[in-house]
């Protein structure tokens, strides 16, 4: 098993991979046995080559995507502390120590890049996903009620039982999202680290968009909270639809039932009903469903026993 463990998943970063993985080099100076890895994704320039000559190990993901890719990387890689940063040279590979002892000799279990905190708005220029990092980490500051700085940030640090109890779910970049919220959720350690944010150099370009990888994250958080909050979700839509049946059987038929003694608009009880029945349906569907998510909470717990075990065997 390596002590630290360096994966940078890239995509057509021929102008900037030489210089990062150089800087994690410079960086990792003090830590023994330390890989640095690099995942190409499909690149049609020459990130791999400017990579293996800079000496990372280069391996290759043919599914596109960076979930996938990181995916693969936690497949295959064994090591006590690993570090996830962008091939792109927005992130400072000189705070890699201190997040790699963050997780190595305080035992968080996540550490998170913040870029919200420190220069990320002077230096980003693209504004709405300024608005969309800003939106995405009040929501799930609110929906799962944590207190993560930088939920999208691409610079993390990660324990071995994180990164071998974590199911990768997401194809894409919405795989940062996943993350967070995952930790949260299974109550892991995490600890904030403000880091420099600086923009791509001119010529690099994006590979996210800003609407449809947008979409896919607001998806995402709307899919992770049904999953992960079955009860609050479906007690929620229960007390939706009770109350709006309530409000158009009370004036459209109970109140003239009392009058006349008829019932005098037959479709709105019909739909009323129905609204009822499926409210009721809701809530003990959230009833069940929450007992399974505590099933699967008490069997990822054994799952981070056996990684502690697996992790403390690997080291001696």
């Amino acid at each position: 098993m390596l002590k630290l463990a360096i994966l940078i998943p890239c995509y057509n970063e021929e102008k900037t991979i030489k210089k990062v993985v150089e800087e994690c080099k410079k960086a990792t100076t003090e830590f023994s046995d330390t890989m640095i890895f690099v995942y190409d994704n499909n690149s049609t320039d020459d990130t791999a080559k400017l990579a293996r000559k800079a000496g990372a190990v280069v391996r290759h993901e043919h599914k596109q995507g960076k979930g996938n890719v990181i995916r693969r990387m936690f497949q295959e890689i064994e090591a006590q502390c690993y570090i996830m940063i962008d091939g792109d040279d927005t992130y400072p590979a000189g705070e890699i120590p201190k997040m790699a002892n963050y997780v190595l000799k305080s035992n968080y279990d996540m550490v998170v890049g913040d870029r919200l905190s420190s220069s990320y708005f002077e230096e980003n220029k693209r504004p709405f996903h300024g608005i969309g990092n800003k939106l995405v980490r009040k929501s799930i500051n609110l929906f799962f009620n944590t207190d993560i700085k930088d939920i999208m940030t691409g610079y993390r640090a990660f324990s071995y039982k994180f990164v071998k109890t974590y199911p990768v779910l997401s194809h894409g970049f919405e795989i940062e999202t996943e993350m967070s919220i995952f930790a949260a959720v299974n109550n892991l350690s995490v600890k904030n680290h403000v880091i420099d944010y600086r923009d791509r150099p001119a010529g690099s370009m994006s590979k996210l968009s800003t609407y449809s990888d947008g979409y896919k994250v607001l998806r995402l958080i709307f899919t992770l909270y049904r999953n992960y909050k079955p009860l609050h979700f479906f007690n929620f839509l229960a007390l939706l639809l009770i109350v709006l049946s309530l409000c158009f059987f009370i004036p459209d038929v109970w109140i003239p039932y009392q009058s006349t003694g008829k019932v005098l608009n037959m479709p709105t009880l019909v739909v009323c009903g129905f609204c009822f029945i499926a409210g009721i349906i809701s809530f003990y569907s959230g009833l069940i469903l929450d007992a399974i998510q505590r099933k699967e909470r008490r069997e990822y717990e054994f799952q981070l026993k056996e990684a502690i075990w697996e992790g403390r065997i690997d080291k001696n």
